[in-house]
């Protein structure tokens, strides 16, 4: 920040930091500033094949148990936004209509008991694979544990991976769920939901196979018609978020000053 008051460099990301002081209106650098979308999803995905996460009813309590503005507000700032489904603001098929799961601990109490567990106690231990190499884990993975602990009853235990190792390995090492985000490498939904939801993709690391899903989305990427194309895609987004093989936490925004 320092440089950039001195004119040493002429363009700088901002961080929670400095963000009072940026949106300042009074503030010099409030002119400055550009904020836009990073068309990023940061969510926990769960393993849909090992227990207790194979069962639909368990993914949806824990997506409907966490309290994501809370923790966006208190944690980010602000800064991020909520994630209620997979395709993020800026990015073509983006829908302000979706349904997501949102935060309600009587109806997370209730996907419990539907569940084929029955009550909590009844569910397996679970563990969180993170990247980190034995440090603390970050306040906003805190506050995500806290709200299962505090509203279901569940306790979860973080595992850490070594970063440099983390991607490569995930997919083999994966505990019952995992940290991860997603960043688009083209601006199209088929980068996000071919990419992390299609059987057999490599970058599936949910396990999550649906037939119905992966032929919704073949016919999505040979239509022709824009319209028709992103409705598809919609469709299938809103599938994928009433089946929770994970859940979406928010989606990047750039604060640049420049």
């Amino acid at each position: 920040m320092s440089m950039y008051e001195d004119g040493e460099i002429d363009v700088m990301p901002v961080g929670t930091s400095y963000i009072d002081l940026v949106e300042d209106e009074a503030s010099p650098f409030h002119q400055e500033l550009a904020v836009t979308p990073e068309l990023s999803l940061y969510y926990i995905g769960f393993n849909t094949e090992a227990p207790p996460f194979d069962d639909v009813n368990v993914r949806r309590a824990f997506c409907y148990a966490v309290d994501k503005e809370r923790i966006i507000k208190l944690i980010f700032r602000d800064m991020v936004n909520k994630a209620d489904g997979i395709l993020p603001p800026g990015m073509p098929g983006y829908s302000e209509n979706l349904t997501g799961l949102e935060y309600n601990v009587t109806r997370a109490k209730e996907c419990i008991a539907a569940s084929e567990y029955g009550n909590v106690s009844n569910l397996p231990p679970i563990t969180i694979t993170v990247a980190g190499s034995g440090g603390g884990v970050p306040g906003y993975l805190g506050a995500i544990i806290q709200g299962w602990r505090q509203n279901l009853g569940i306790e979860v235990q973080v595992r850490q991976l070594e970063s440099e190792k983390f991607v490569y390995h995930l997919r083999e090492e994966k505990d019952e769920m995992f940290m991860l985000g997603w960043v688009a490498d083209y601006p199209d939904p088929h980068n996000f939901l071919d990419n992390l939801f299609y059987a057999g993709s490599e970058n599936n690391i949910f396990d999550y196979h649906n037939p119905e899903m992966d032929a919704l989305l073949d016919q999505a990427g040979i239509e022709q018609d824009d319209e028709s194309r992103l409705m598809m895609y919609q469709q299938a987004e809103q599938q994928i978020i009433n089946e929770a093989p994970c859940l979406p936490l928010w989606f990047g925004k750039n604060y640049i000053l420049v």
